[in-house]
């Protein structure tokens, strides 16, 4: 990379703006809600039906000044962990003209621009597209799309505003014909998955689902898909023999 395209490197995150919110109000978010808790605690108390009735009614038996200042604690050190664990997840996105960085969780996605065929903003995720259509990446994100597509754009790549292949979804049904082999029963589990909110499996159903052709589309709880270049197709069955006849016919 010569020194033209290292200063024309772009960084999108939250900055400084996230980080002073997450580690200054979710910690104060914490303290509040302990207050709230201690003030409370004699109510709940006399409702027996109130989770964690044991807890609370301990806390009732305590002296008001430490019981006040213990969830109070307790509920700065949630805001704290909160904040960490935001602080861990978030995405930072670093474009310059060769490639772009996603770093998210302590680790990276390295995608080339050479590789790259269109980027763009599907509802709360960057989606990196290739010349068949398959996905490069797809990173969940609250980052604002203006500043994504100036980073991109400012580069050299290939921002769209839409997604190029949307008319091409469409909605999954159970058996619906034109699926790759295997396709179907991978999309009856994430449809379960789905219901069950089980996150892990979601990802990795959908990354399963790209190695044999198939790109998704999630609106709620429905999956949208469509395919790209690479997808191989089933061909025409072979007839049996007793539909081949007794010549072979």
């Amino acid at each position: 990379m010569d020194a033209a395209d290292y200063r024309r490197r772009a960084v999108v995150s939250g900055g400084p703006l996230e980080l002073a919110v997450m580690w200054g109000g979710f910690p104060l978010l914490g303290a509040g809600a302990g207050w709230l808790v201690a003030a409370a605690v004699g109510w709940l108390a006399g409702l027996p039906w109130v989770p964690f009735h044991d807890l609370i009614e301990w806390l009732d038996g305590l002296p008001e000044r430490p019981a006040t200042a213990g969830t109070i604690a307790v509920g700065v050190l949630a805001g704290l962990v909160v904040a960490g664990i935001g602080t861990f997840e978030r995405l930072i996105v670093t474009v310059d003209a060769a490639r772009v960085r996603l770093r998210r969780g302590g680790e990276d996605t390295d995608v080339g621009r050479i590789d790259t065929r269109a980027v763009f903003v599907d509802g709360k995720h960057l989606v990196l597209l290739d010349a068949d259509g398959a996905e490069l990446a797809r990173e969940k994100s609250d980052l604002p799309a203006a500043g994504l597509a100036t980073a991109f754009r400012s580069n050299g790549w290939p921002w769209a505003d839409d997604d190029p292949h949307r008319s091409a979804y469409r909605l999954w049904v159970p058996d619906l014909p034109g699926l790759p082999a295997g396709a179907d029963a991978l999309l009856r589990a994430r449809e379960r998955a789905i219901r069950k909110e089980r996150g892990d499996d979601i990802r990795e159903l959908r990354a399963e689902l790209g190695r044999i052709g198939v790109v998704l589309r999630d609106e709620g709880k429905r999956q949208y898909w469509r395919l790209h270049g690479r997808a191989v197709l089933p061909g025409p069955e072979e007839p049996t023999s007793a539909e081949r006849g007794p010549n072979g016919r």
